[in-house]
């Protein structure tokens, strides 16, 4: 079958939202329905000793939250699906920004309850950048929650993005009789408590059916009203618009409660992008291009503990994958091949024996992959926009066994592998500052450091305003922090310059005093500058 085929079937997506707002939720209930599983694990149950499958790892398990990007796998209607599941906690954004570089189109969840909320705003403007296409759920309409158009509004002041609800409700909370299909003039009716997949519907011809009255009494008017409001407020659906992330579909539903999961999904296959094409350093590769080519977006150190296994996340750009076939390691230089990819559903894998543009596979790393790595065919290009953000939290690393030094060592090497938190080392590595986006991410490393490698640490605190890396084309010009701040100066995994500003204050001296000099908060993974060896 050819590439072109098979990229046609393909739908690479990630589903992103605020804590909370019934993320891992939904994509359980799109497994669900898919038939990859056949019950939901009860995410927040203590009663229900499931787990949900994207939570794989024991803390996850314990606290009830996703802590890292899970990737599932599954076929629906004839199509590949590949569902990036992310951390929703703000603590772990990074690993969610860094996800959405490998995804084609997104699925962003909200509260009915709560709305639009910090988190959800920051994940749309890394989607924004991409023009990544978004389609909406406005999930736990079985809860008292907000007017659905005042929630409306809100998507489009808050996201900056024009909406078009493709279902509308009835009713919210104790009142919510369902969601009508606007397009498909179909009614889908909610039953509290239910938990098959199966849906019951009713057809009708349109908002003038005389059906709607005897079916809904009064409540009749009030649909005709809301749905032909929409018609007069929101422009027009168009797939073109919403492929290059002009405007955002919305639907409405409870994903605890299986409801208007599956007027999602197929909508969603319909009419969300195959995988297009990528930009790298020497052009624009294109999916249906005959050379294989793919980046690794993500690590993951011991997804099974006992077999102390590492894994380096891939996404296929272009051409087909084959097992037991030589690939060059651009980075590197060097050919490789695999005789173990894998394709997941969590931790859960199956041998692959080839892959095509949007898939994700798993390949068996001894430590060759950093994030950001690209594989091809001989080509000597490195895929781009694949980012790393400064911390905003900093902590020093204290080794509390001087007889685990190695295990810490290891541990602390291949967790920063992972993107889970940023390494800073001074004085020949003797000195190592972790930088994270929040607190929790040390709990996260403290745990794995213990569980994993047996390496017993503390994070001291440390006074630190921001991380800045720094870019110059000549060392006389970074002279004034060798002078003055040496102390704050560190270099990252790549050996390239970073100063972490103690304060504010620090950071602008530092700019007027150096005014040729970049000081950058957002760096290309394996982005090389000048190293602090330079400029001795």
């Amino acid at each position: 079958m050819s590439t072109i085929s098979e990229v046609k079937k393909r739908r690479t997506f990630a589903v992103i939202s605020h804590p909370d707002a019934g993320k891992t939720t939904l994509t359980e209930k799109l497994l669900l329905y898919s038939g990859a599983i056949q019950i939901a694990g009860a995410v927040k149950s203590n009663k229900i000793k499931r787990t949900a499958t994207s939570d794989f790892l024991e803390i996850e398990k314990q606290r009830g939250i996703s802590v890292t990007t899970s990737v599932l796998s599954f076929a629906y209607h004839g199509y590949k699906m590949n569902l990036l599941d992310t951390p929703g906690h703000k603590d772990f954004a990074e690993d969610t920004y860094r996800t959405l570089t490998a995804v084609d189109s997104v699925i962003l969840v909200i509260d009915c309850v709560k709305g639009v909320e910090e988190q959800t705003e920051k994940l749309m403007q890394v989607c924004r950048m991409r023009n990544t296409p978004v389609i909406i759920f406005i999930n736990k309409m079985d809860r008292e929650g907000r007017d659905p158009i005042e929630l409306l509004d809100e998507l489009e002041s808050k996201l900056s993005i024009h909406v078009r609800p493709l279902t509308f409700p009835l009713g919210m909370g104790s009142r919510f009789r369902g969601v009508y299909d606007i397009y498909q003039n179909t009614f889908s009716f909610y039953r509290s408590g239910k938990t098959k997949v199966e849906e019951e519907k009713q057809i009708f011809k349109g908002l003038s059916d005389p059906g709607l009255d005897k079916t809904f009494g009064a409540d009749a008017e009030k649909l005709r009203h809301d749905v032909e409001l929409m018609d007069g407020i929101y422009e027009n659906f168009s797939r073109e618009k919403y492929r290059t992330g002009r405007l955002a579909p919305v639907f409405f539903g409870s994903a605890l409660n299986n409801f208007g999961v599956k007027e999602l999904l197929d909508t969603f296959i319909d009419i969300a992008p195959a995988p297009g094409d990528r930009q790298h350093t020497g052009g624009i590769v294109k999916p249906g291009d005959n050379r294989f080519s793919g980046f690794v977006f993500k690590i993951h150190a011991n997804l099974n503990p006992k077999h102390r296994d590492r894994i380096a996340f891939l996404r296929v750009c272009s051409g087909k994958f084959v097992r037991n076939t030589f690939y060059h390691h651009v980075r590197l230089n060097r050919k490789l091949k695999f005789a173990n990819p894998a394709s997941f559903m969590a931790q859960s894998k199956s041998l692959l024996e080839e892959a095509y543009p949007g898939d994700v596979i798993g390949l068996y790393d001894s430590g060759i992959f950093t994030i950001g790595d690209t594989l091809t065919e001989g080509e000597s290009f490195m895929f781009k926009n694949i980012p790393r953000f400064s911390p905003e939290v900093f902590r020093v690393v204290q080794n509390r066994d001087p007889f685990k030094s190695k295990q810490m060592q290891k541990g602390i090497q291949y967790l920063t592998d992972e993107g889970l938190a940023q390494l800073f080392t001074q004085d020949s590595g003797n000195r190592k500052v972790v930088g994270v986006v929040g607190e929790l991410q040390f709990d996260v490393l403290k745990y794995r450091l213990l569980n994993e490698y047996g390496a017993r640490v503390d994070f001291l605190p440390m006074s630190a305003f921001k991380a800045f890396w720094l870019k110059y084309e000549a060392p006389a010009e970074i002279d004034y922090l060798l002078d003055v701040y040496p102390g704050s100066l560190y270099t990252d995994k790549n050996d390239n310059p970073v100063f972490i500003a103690s304060t504010q204050f620090a950071y602008q001296s530092a700019m007027e005093k150096c005014p040729k000099a970049g000081f950058l908060t957002t760096v290309e993974h394996n982005e090389q500058t000048l190293t602090l060896e330079n400029v001795a």
